[in-house]
């Protein structure tokens, strides 16, 4: 991730680029150009705190639109989940450490700062080899940029962010294939738990395509970044190009993000998404359904997004899992036992999904994930 930017990258628009901004139904990835030009380079000009505080002024239009969905869906823990969302001075990021750049300096310049490794629990699924620290005190780690050449040390991320990638279970030799992939962030934390036989990493969009290949550039070394397979796909049609190919799927879907969507700072912008939000529903179950050709029978998929509603999560979930009968739920109670003192997880949800809820000092997520087989 970039130095100032890389957070609201990471966390916001590039998110935020996924959603079918305009009314077509053939790019679920179009209107890049007024993305770019209205959102992004205005960041990218960013020079100093001040500018930054602009750019985080509240919407007032998305908070009146959250607080409406969100009470009536939350009920009373909407109100702690607001004031974290709308208090960007207590957020929280984590370090996800490269194995492709050790650096014994910087783990002794983490603790020394606070940190700690994330993930104390007994999970099911931890490598050794997935580094990932994390501290109570809110702040962000300076960002490294990016250099031609030579790999980062480490990735800037919310880490709720690696839940998904934990709960896919990825071992060496899987075929496994990220859907959504930009900007590759959950890639790259793959890439750290195991080596699959083959990984294919898809992203639509061709602005946030190229920014997949920056972000595998900077983490991956050359050889093994040839062993891949980036594409630039329909994720709808994957599961017709490529029926039964592989034992692993993350469907990092587009959605409305919510952290990025309630500092919008363009009111028409703003109520566009609004508008629109409701088209979300229809194409992440599109992807999923892709997804669920795409994987081998006895495979597992892992669905995720960075928002509360129920709309774009279990409701998409419940509708696949009505539809399709070659798929079933996976539990994923023993996931969350023991990661419970570390996020906060939504009560009442079925065994197959979570929903990590940020509050003070652990201010994490939003991140929906569940799980799923193919039978």
């Amino acid at each position: 991730m970039w130095c100032d930017l890389s957070i609201l990258i990471s966390q916001s628009s590039f998110k935020l680029v996924k959603c079918p901004i305009n009314n077509s139904s053939e790019s679920y990835g179009g209107f890049n150009l007024f993305i770019f030009t209205t959102f992004l380079l205005p960041s990218l000009k960013l020079e100093n705190k001040t500018k930054w505080k602009l750019q985080k002024q509240i919407c007032k239009v998305v908070l009146d639109h959250f607080e409406k969905q969100y009470t009536t869906e939350l009920g009373d823990t909407w109100t702690s989940v607001r004031d974290v969302l709308t208090y960007p001075s207590c957020w929280q990021y984590a370090i996800l450490l490269n194995k492709f750049s050790p650096s014994a300096e910087l783990e002794d310049t983490l603790c020394a700062k606070g940190y700690h490794p994330a993930f104390q629990g007994s999970l099911p699924y931890l490598p050794a080899s997935l580094k990932c620290y994390i501290r109570r005190i809110p702040g962000r780690f300076p960002a490294q940029k990016h250099q031609a050449g030579k790999l980062k040390e480490y990735y800037l991320l919310n880490a709720a962010s690696l839940l998904p990638v934990l709960a896919l279970e990825v071992k060496d030799g899987e075929d496994v294939l990220d859907l959504c992939a930009a900007p590759g962030g959950k890639s790259v934390a793959v890439l750290q738990c195991a080596w699959p036989g083959h990984f294919h990493c898809n992203e639509y969009d061709d602005l946030r395509s190229r920014w997949l290949k920056q972000t595998m550039e900077s983490f991956i070394p050359d050889p093994l970044i040839h062993l891949m397979t980036i594409s630039k796909l329909d994720g709808r049609q994957i599961g017709d190009l490529k029926p039964e190919l592989y034992d692993k799927v993350l469907v990092d879907a587009p959605c409305s993000n919510d952290r990025s969507w309630l500092f919008s700072s363009d009111i028409q912008q703003a109520t566009l998404r609004l508008i629109q939000r409701k088209e979300l529903p229809s194409l992440q179950f599109q992807l999923l359904r892709s997804a669920i050709k795409a994987l081998r029978p006895g495979g597992s998929l892992v669905y995720s997004t960075c928002t509360l509603s129920k709309a774009e999560n279990s409701d998409v979930i419940n509708l696949l899992l009505n539809s399709c009968s070659n798929v079933m739920p996976v539990d994923m109670g023993e996931m969350a036992k023991a990661l419970s003192q570390e996020f906060t997880f939504l009560g009442g949800m079925q065994q197959h999904e979570l929903l990590v809820l940020p509050e003070k000092e652990k201010a994490w997520g939003p991140m929906y994930l569940a799980k799923l087989k193919k039978v």
